[in-house]
This record gives C-alpha cells, structure tokens and sequence, in this order.
C-alpha cells in the first residue's frame, strides 16, 4: 500500500510539473507574438525567439528533475520511443500539457489580448507545402536531439536548460519566417482553437511528430546503450 500511495504522489507531482510548465511556456510563447502584433512589429522577432527561450530555460531547471521537463506531445512522444518514459504515464503528460496549454491560451486572451488569433502558429505560403513542412520536422529535430543530448549526458554539465531554451531561440528566430516554427502541438492546438484558427493546425501536428520520431528512433538504436 505504502508503494502504491509514493506511486501515486509521483504521478501527481508530474502531472502538475507538466501542466505549470506548459502553462508558463504557452503564455510566454503565444503572449510575445501577441505583444509583437500589438506594437505593430515594432517589438520584432528577437522578442518572440527570446519570451519561449526564457520560459523553457527556467522550466527545465525547475521541473526537470520532477517530470524530466517535457511540456511537449511531441517530447513525450520521443521519451517513449526511446523508453525514458513508460506508455503508462503518457496519458499524464499529454492531459497536463494540453491542459495546460489551453489555460495558457485562455489567459494570454484574457490579460494581453485576441491579436494574432491568440498568436497561433502560421506558415509562410510563399514556400511550397513541401518546403514548409520539411523545415518544421527540421526545427522539431533540431529540438529533441537537443533534449535527447542533454538526456544522454545526464544534465550536459548543468547547462540543461540554457542549451533546451537556446535550441527553441535559434528555431524560432531562423526558421519561423518559414513554417511558424512551433515545434510543439499543444503550443499550436490551444491558440488555434480558441481563435478559431484552425486552416494549418494539421501542419503542426503531423511535421513535429515526425521529426520527434525520426530522431528518437536514431537515438534508440545507435546511442541508446552507448
């Protein structure tokens, strides 16, 4: 009974570690884009690359020794293909991270505003399809080799979350003006859903899924037993 009870508190101090985690990552990612719309540009990208980048880094530092600091479906995704997280505690992650996603998005509505439908994520159609997706699985493979290295070297020297929050600095920064650089579907589904903004939900969905399995499924079989 004792192991069931420390089982149990285990999980909820997960499900809670997510759900504030991603709350914090979704206000501070979806907020700058509607703070930069507000100011009519004037604010600029660097802000939008630099709110997320923030928010993850003080997440993974606070969180990650809790719930290993996903905030992410596609995160989650990546840990059980590679077995850091077992399939009976993905239905705790995916519930606290969309959970906390629309309560993000709902307060972004509430205290910064509509604009931006809510600063959901949008493609640049001027690039084909192809190119669009293809540079989103990239920016979600730029991520999770991020996240699966820090995994792998157990923490890369305390720089954990700096290198995380600098990996989503560079995607967004570099890449954004392409695909939207989500690299996260939760991120993407709250916003697009409460604004009604669904046209390229899919995108956002299906590209950063791949590209988190690609690289998971590299690293279960060449860097897994390393």
């Amino acid at each position: 009974m004792q192991k069931s009870r420390l089982d149990v508190s285990d999980t909820k101090k997960r499900f809670i570690a997510e759900l504030i985690g991603t709350f914090v990552i979704v206000v501070c990612a979806t907020g700058s884009v509607v703070a930069n719309a507000q100011s009519g540009g004037k604010i600029g990208l660097w802000y939008e690359a630099f709110a997320p980048f923030v928010a993850v880094s003080i997440a993974v530092y606070v969180f990650g020794k809790i719930s290993m600091a996903h905030f992410n479906p596609a995160v989650t995704l990546a840990f059980v293909i590679t077995k850091h997280l077992p399939v009976r505690l993905v239905p705790v992650y995916l519930g606290a991270e969309l959970i906390g996603a629309f309560l993000g998005s709902a307060f972004v509505w509430a205290v910064i505003g509509p604009d931006a439908n809510l600063g959901s994520n949008a493609p640049n159609y001027s690039y084909s399809l192809v190119e669009i997706i293809g540079v989103e699985v990239l920016a979600m493979a730029i991520l999770i080799s991020t996240i699966l290295t820090v995994v792998h070297t157990k923490g890369l020297k305390g720089f954990s979350g700096l290198v995380i929050g600098g990996a989503i600095f560079v995607d967004i920064f570099f890449l954004s003006f392409i695909s939207g650089a989500s690299m996260n579907p939760a991120r993407a589904l709250a916003p697009a859903v409460l604004s009604g903004f669904l046209n390229d939900l899919w995108i956002y969905w299906s590209a950063p899924l791949v590209g988190s399995s690609i690289i998971a499924i590299i690293y279960k079989f060449k860097f897994a037993k390393s």
